[in-house]
């Protein structure tokens, strides 16, 4: 008896924060749950004056109303080609300044450093109007290379800044054992530092994929006239008309919409979570 009181006292003390932790994850998860389980219901249940958490019947008229709508086919290639070009120009742009910044000394490395943070704290909403009259002067307005360079430039100071903590978090004994044996500084990293940056390139990837894949403010401002040019965000308010929001559309449209991020997720958050050159390096 005497050794379970202190596990019963321990699990005691612990009990508000683990109520604390489930109803943060049920406050965060019930508005998913909620878009999830509108999509399969019926219109009459959507617009009923008594909301049921689980629906009385299920249809799939929601979801294909979503897939057939015009422009579900091109606006999803769009997001898929602009995200994975974004993501894949700022890791390769990101992966460089970040080596410079963590392992090289040169002159102006601090101010480097701090203009990519004030870069990352500089809410882009505000630069809206430039990147319009800029966009516009330089005929790039209505175009996806547009939506790349500017996903890139959003998703680009935290790939540096995240990239910049796993390199300095590498020994550079390893590096230099591996010049000791003949390699040069390039094939040092490609061989010994790069593969140990798997978590943090896997991290940096997933977000930049959900920041650009999500974005919605510059994808409606900057494609005006080529309809055929916008993506999968702007897509969703093709479900409002003057008769109203199809609620039911709209619903299984966004659940549609957060399938990729979802599954792109919970395939890396293993590695992304893993640990980063555990051994350390031996004497």
């Amino acid at each position: 008896m005497s050794t379970s009181h202190p596990s019963a006292r321990r699990a005691l003390r612990r009990l508000p924060l683990h109520a604390a932790a489930a109803l943060t994850v049920v406050i965060c998860l019930f508005p998913v749950y909620w878009m999830v389980t509108t999509a399969f219901k019926p219109s009459t249940d959507i617009q009923s004056y008594d909301p049921r958490l689980i629906p009385r019947a299920w249809t799939f008229d929601h979801f294909q109303r979503a897939v057939a709508a015009d422009g579900f086919a091109l606006f999803w290639r769009n997001s898929i080609l602009v995200t994975l070009s974004a993501v894949l120009l700022a890791l390769v742009v990101a992966l460089g300044a970040a080596y410079a910044v963590a392992r090289l000394r040169w002159r102006g490395r601090r101010q480097f450093v701090l203009a990519v943070f004030i870069a990352q704290m500089a809410p882009w909403e505000s630069l809206i109007i430039p990147i319009y009259i800029i966009s516009r002067d330089t005929g790039m307005l209505d175009r996806l290379p547009t939506l790349t360079l500017i996903y890139f430039m959003i998703t680009l100071p935290f790939t540096v800044v995240v990239l910049r903590g796993f390199i300095a978090g590498i020994p550079p004994e390893l590096e230099e054992a591996a010049q000791v044996d003949g390699c040069t500084r390039a094939g040092a990293f490609r061989k010994v530092a790069f593969p140990l940056l798997a978590p943090g390139l896997m991290a940096t990837s997933l977000f930049g994929f959900i920041t650009a894949w999500n974005e919605f403010t510059y994808a409606n401002f900057l494609i005006i006239k080529q309809q055929d040019s916008r993506t999968l965000p702007v897509w969703l308010s093709s479900f409002q008309s003057t008769f109203g929001t199809d609620w039911g559309a709209t619903m299984a449209a966004s659940t549609l919409f957060a399938l990729p991020a979802l599954v792109i997720f919970l395939a890396l958050q293993r590695h992304v979570t893993a640990g980063l050159a555990s051994g350390g390096v031996k004497g």
